[in-house]
């Protein structure tokens, strides 16, 4: 019993840092060189210069953007979305 306890315990530690926030919307503006994505109903987002940006992100294009759970401001991933 005492193993399984440890075990759960371990899984729930290195799980932690894979939650994540995710906002879908669809692309109002991108401006590539500022790296902002603003989706139609007003939502902006900066995205680091260290997370990449698929190159199909464009106007009108369904994007998912998963954020840090304890900071929404802080963007993880950006995927299109198939449509």
């Amino acid at each position: 019993m005492k193993k399984l306890v440890l075990a759960l315990a371990a899984v729930t530690f290195l799980a932690g840092g894979a939650f994540a926030a995710q906002t879908n919307g669809v692309v109002k503006e991108y401006n590539a060189e500022s790296r902002v994505i603003t989706f139609e109903d007003g939502t902006s987002f900066t995205i680091p210069a260290d997370v990449a940006i698929p190159p199909e992100v464009a106007v009108g294009k369904s994007v998912s953007i998963d954020t840090d759970e304890n900071d929404a401001t802080i963007v993880k991933t950006v995927l299109v979305n198939p449509m």
